[in-house]
C-alpha cells in the first residue's frame, strides 16, 4: 500500500524543486493550477465516470459527513474560544480545518491508492452541495452582505470540476458513452490532470505567506483537527456504520486529505483570516503524505 505513494510523492517533489530553482517562473503553481482545475481534472472525471457504474454508498458517506461537520464544528469554537476570532473568521477555521482538497489532491490520491474515485465523487457533491452553500452564508451575514439563495443555487454550475462530475454521472446513470470523436480528446487530456496537478502541489509548497509564524499555534491546531481528528472520526463513525474494509480504507483516506485552497480563497474574498487559511492549506498539503500513507498501511 505504501508504494502507492511513491509516484504522488515523487510527482510532488519534483513540483517542489522546479518551485525551488523558479524552473517555471514565477506564478507557475497558480498557472498550473488554473490548467487542472479548469481543464484537465474536469476531463479525468468526466471520463472515469462514464466508464463507472455509479453506485454511492449511503453509510459512509454519512460517516464522511458526520466527520465532517464534527471536526468544523471544533474548528469554529476553538477559533472563537482560544485564539478569539470573530464569527466571520472563525467560520474560515472551520473551513480550514474541515474542508477536504477532494479535486486537486484528492483524485490522485483515490485513483493511486483506492484504484478509482467512486466514493470521492460522493464526497465532492456533499462538500459543493452542502458544505459550500453553509460556509457562504455565514460569511455573508457576518459581512452584512444580502443573502443571494440565486448565487448559492448557481454556485455548482459555477465550478468546473462540478460540472465535469455531473456530465459524467449523467452519462453512467443513463448508460451513455459519448462518441470517440468526444471521449478521445477529453481522455488525452484528463491524463494529465494527475501528474499536473501533483507538480502544481510540489510548486505551492514554496510560496511562502506572511502572518504564519505569528500565527503559528493557530495554523497547527487547525492543521491538527485536519489531518488527525477528522480521520480518526470518521473511522470511528465507520465503525458504528459497519462499514466493510474497502469502504472504511476509502473513507478514512478522503478524511485525511489536507486543506482545500477554496479555504484560502474564501478567506481572501471576504477579507477573514486569510493568512491563516493560506498557512493551514499549506501545512496540512506538506504534512498530508505521510498522514495519508499511515492510514492507508493501518487499514491495507
Amino acid at each position: 500500500m505504501i508504494a502507492a505513494f511513491v509516484p504522488i510523492w515523487a510527482l510532488t517533489l519534483l513540483g517542489f524543486v522546479a518551485g525551488r530553482f523558479r524552473l517555471l517562473g514565477e506564478g507557475a503553481d497558480r498557472t498550473l493550477g488554473g490548467f487542472v482545475f479548469h481543464l484537465a481534472m474536469p476531463a479525468a472525471l468526466f471520463t472515469a465516470l462514464t466508464r463507472t457504474r455509479l453506485s454511492f454508498s449511503g453509510p459512509a458517506l454519512g460517516a464522511f459527513a458526520a466527520s465532517t461537520v464534527v471536526t468544523m464544528a471544533a474548528g469554529f469554537v476553538l477559533s472563537r474560544q482560544i485564539f478569539g476570532r470573530k464569527p466571520g473568521e472563525a467560520t474560515i477555521g472551520a473551513m480550514a480545518a474541515g474542508y477536504v482538497n477532494s479535486a486537486n489532491l484528492g483524485i490522485p490520491v483515490a485513483m493511486q491508492v483506492l484504484g478509482d474515485a467512486t466514493f470521492l465523487t460522493g464526497v465532492m457533491l456533499f462538500q459543493a452541495l452542502v458544505i459550500t452553500p453553509l460556509v457562504l452564508a455565514l460569511l455573508d451575514r457576518d459581512a452584512d452582505r444580502r443573502l443571494r439563495p440565486a448565487r448559492l443555487a448557481s454556485l455548482p454550475l459555477r465550478n468546473p470540476i462540478i460540472l465535469g462530475l455531473a456530465a459524467g454521472a449523467l452519462c453512467s446513470a443513463l448508460d451513455w458513452q459519448p462518441p470517440p470523436v468526444v471521449a478521445g480528446p477529453l481522455a488525452m487530456l484528463g491524463s494529465a490532470a494527475v501528474p499536473a496537478a501533483l507538480v502544481a502541489l510540489g510548486l505551492s509548497l514554496t510560496v511562502r505567506g506572511s502572518g504564519l509564524a505569528a500565527e503559528r499555534a493557530e495554523v497547527l491546531t487547525l492543521s491538527s483537527l485536519k489531518l488527525l481528528a477528522q480521520p480518526v472520526l470518521a473511522y470511528l463513525f465507520g465503525l458504528l456504520a459497519q462499514l466493510r474494509p474497502a469502504e472504511l480504507l476509502a473513507l478514512v483516506v478522503c478524511a485525511a486529505l489536507p486543506t482545500a485552497q477554496n479555504a484560502y480563497v474564501f478567506a481572501r474574498e471576504y477579507g477573514q483570516a486569510d493568512s491563516v487559511a493560506r498557512g493551514t492549506v499549506i501545512a496540512s498539503t506538506g504534512l498530508s503524505m505521510l498522514t495519508l500513507a499511515t492510514a492507508s498501511w493501518l487499514l491495507k
